[in-house]
């Protein structure tokens, strides 16, 4: 069946083709209503005209796609909030003496980092004026500050900070991951400025957190260690910030974490658990009406009380209307069914097509329906059991096939024992949610017997000792795997056509796949030839130097970080996986070097430079050596001078002023970011 025969499948395809548009191309809003008005009299007008007409034309299919290409634009213009006048952004002055006082409630809790708490907050106030708008709230640790809960209403008087873009080539641009979000500034305060404001009326968002508080307490009673409520926390609450990173990098590297999200797997599996449960439901009269109304109110129940994440609100809606659709006999095709969810999702939140989750979820679903039939056919066991394993390895197979490309990408690593993990842990994982939602239920209302407790708390300790286990083979974990969004497109034009050639072998089959290993190929030899570059890079890494001479798409490494810290840092990582090598060589900081007839000093702590080099074009100033700025820009009369993030912020400060002076360009990797220099 062809997937284009779909009309919903067309429009969600022209919606996302607006989306795109409209975050990428700033266009006017009077521009944006003359191209709707145009558009919609356009759609309207051949709509008419085909409704009279015999023969039928190409024009109203037309307009009707422009139009949601339009709808797609105006959505995602609609959706972001610094359009309207009332955004706080609007009323930030530049003026440092005016500092606003801010009003806002907390919506969100994140993990906190080592030295803040951190959260997600709802302006509601500038001074008196009635402002909106999302920012991200910081406040610093205190052993002693009263406790900041969801829908608190809070006061303090600072100013707004822009999220600081990526210092270093090839780092995670946190300020683009939370403007997705529409959060464009950052605010910080101690506890001791924070006033608490009159309380409002709590919101979906506040009652659900009143509920994970209350399931927490009673599960407190009885005893579970704090590791297995940090994953009971993530199975059914959606809450991961009590699990440790020692255990969630566990189970990342035994190709598992999906399990500590709340999403389409758990989801779907209590679907399937309330859907046996409410079936007796059907013999009454309407009873399958009835049963699906309940089965789409429990999931959205489950949903409120996950805290109404991205990924749980996804899988909610995702398996809504898949429920609707198999209860009342309308699941007619799982395309089908499929874009209805994701074009609904995507009408009311625009930017999840950036999300991460958002795109693994559809890829792994659309695998799994597209890719699993074809798989299980290939051999069909009679023992029951044996077909159940048989089973979940097709699906866990289909689902890695769908996915790889992108966790490539966003990951740079592959589980090489997936299969197993998978193996054991989903067929379990129902049993597990069962068990799970029984005793929430019985522990909330504390008549929860002592054992089922204690059953429960070894299930878990014995699927995370098994997550342990795998994640320690370490030759099976594939690391730093550099891949490109080109190779993510050539990876599923492979994975298509080689599907294709697979089912019907054909001319045209043969030649797409022919066609699209020569695109990979392609891909391959220009990320290679791309890569070869001379460059010459002063990262900026808080209390050391660290340098990266490229030569002929070898990397040579300088630093003064100890061995274990120079092998976990992510700088180093991010920046060898972004320049597609693995050819790093380590080698010791320099005082000079030479880039074709351009030299850079390196002057350290000591302060030693030799005044009869030849006059050096960059200088680096590394260690917060103590010198006379003044003199060593009349003496060697450079044409740069760079400051990394070694030094005390007092001396950077201060190299700035005379630079400023001697009208010589300054660069602070602390404020400017990594100094690239190719050549």
């Amino acid at each position: 069946m062809k997937l284009l025969n779909f009309t919903i499948i067309k429009l969600l395809i022209c919606l996302v083709t607006g989306i795109l548009i409209g975050y990428y191309f700033d266009i006017k809003f009077l521009y944006l209503i003359i191209i709707s008005t145009v558009v919609f009299i356009g759609t309207f007008t051949t709509y008419y005209r085909a409704k009279r007409q015999f023969i039928k034309t190409i024009w109203f299919g037309v307009f009707s796609f422009l139009s949601m290409i339009n709808i797609g634009i105006l959505t995602t213009h609609f959706h972001e909030e610094k359009n309207f006048s009332n955004h706080y952004s609007h009323n930030i002055t530049s003026n440092s003496d005016s500092i606003p006082t801010i009003t806002f409630r907390v919506k969100e809790i994140l993990k906190p980092s080592v030295y803040y708490d951190k959260f997600i907050v709802d302006i509601l106030k500038l001074d008196q004026k009635k402002v909106v708008g999302k920012t991200l709230l910081n406040i610093k640790k205190d052993s002693i500050a009263s406790e900041v809960n969801i829908d608190d209403i809070l006061v303090g008087r600072t100013s707004f900070e822009t999220i600081p873009k990526p210092l270093n080539p090839h780092q995670f641009n946190y300020s683009r991951y939370l403007s997705r979000q529409y959060i464009y500034h950052q605010i910080t305060l101690n506890p001791s400025e924070l006033l608490k404001g009159i309380p409002s009326k709590p919101t979906i968002y506040g009652i659900s957190e009143n509920i994970r508080k209350h399931i927490n307490t009673s599960l407190k009673c009885y005893n579970f260690k704090h590791e297995e409520l940090g994953i009971i926390n993530a199975l059914f609450l959606g809450q991961r910030q009590s699990i440790s990173k020692e255990v969630y990098n566990q189970y990342t590297n035994a190709g598992a974490v999906h399990i500590l999200a709340v999403s389409g797997l758990h989801v779907g599996i209590i679907l399937m658990l309330f859907n046996f449960i409410l079936s007796p439901i059907e013999r009454f009269r309407n009873g399958k009406l009835i049963k699906t109304f309940l089965l789409v109110s429990l999931l959205w129940c489950f949903a409120v009380i996950a805290g109404l994440s991205a990924s749980v609100t996804r899988a909610v809606t995702m398996f809504s209307i898949i429920s609707i659709a198999m209860n009342l006999k309308r699941l007619t095709n799982i395309y089908n069914t499929l874009a209805i969810s994701m074009f609904v999702l995507l009408l009311f939140k625009p930017l999840y097509l950036f999300d991460v989750g958002f795109q693994l979820s559809y890829i792994t679903v659309l695998a799994i329906v597209s890719i699993d039939p074809y798989l299980y056919k290939l051999w069909q066991p009679k023992n029951k059991l044996i077909a159940i394993y048989w089973h979940t390895l097709t699906v866990t197979v289909a689902a890695q096939i769908g996915i790889l490309p992108l966790s490539l990408y966003y990951f740079h690593q592959f589980p090489g024992l997936f299969f197993i993990t998978n193996l054991v842990i989903i067929p379990i994982l129902g049993g597990i949610l069962g068990l799970g939602v029984v005793v929430i239920l019985l522990a909330s209302f504390k008549i929860l017997p002592h054992f089922i407790a204690v059953l429960f708390g070894k299930t878990i300790s014995l699927m995370n000792a098994f997550i342990a286990w795998i994640s320690h083979q370490d030759v099976f974990v594939f690391h730093d795997i550099p891949f490109g969004w080109s190779h993510v497109i050539a990876s599923y034009l492979i994975i298509c056509t080689g599907f294709i050639f697979l089912l019907k072998k054909h001319y045209k089959s043969v030649l797409a796949l022919l066609v699209a290993i020569i695109l990979i190929q392609i891909t391959w030899i220009y990320t290679k030839l791309d890569a070869v570059s001379n460059e010459f890079v002063i990262f900026h890494k808080n209390r050391h130097s660290l340098i990266s001479h490229t030569q002929k798409r070898h990397i040579f490494i300088a630093h003064d970080l100890d061995s274990l810290a120079a092998k976990k840092d992510q700088t180093i990582t991010n920046y060898v996986l972004g320049n597609h090598t693995n050819k790093v060589r380590n080698e010791p900081l320099k005082p000079v070097y030479q880039f074709n007839d351009k030299l850079l000093f390196v002057i350290d702590s000591l302060g030693v430079y030799d005044i009869k080099q030849s006059h050096p074009e960059y200088i680096l100033l590394r260690q917060s050596p103590k010198i006379n700025l003044n003199r060593l820009i009349e003496t060697l009369s450079p044409k740069y001078i760079i400051a990394d993030g070694s030094n005390y912020k007092s001396y950077v400060n201060q190299w700035e002023m005379i630079c400023k002076k001697h009208k010589l360009p300054f660069h602070d990797t602390g404020k400017k970011g990594a100094f690239i220099l190719e050549y």
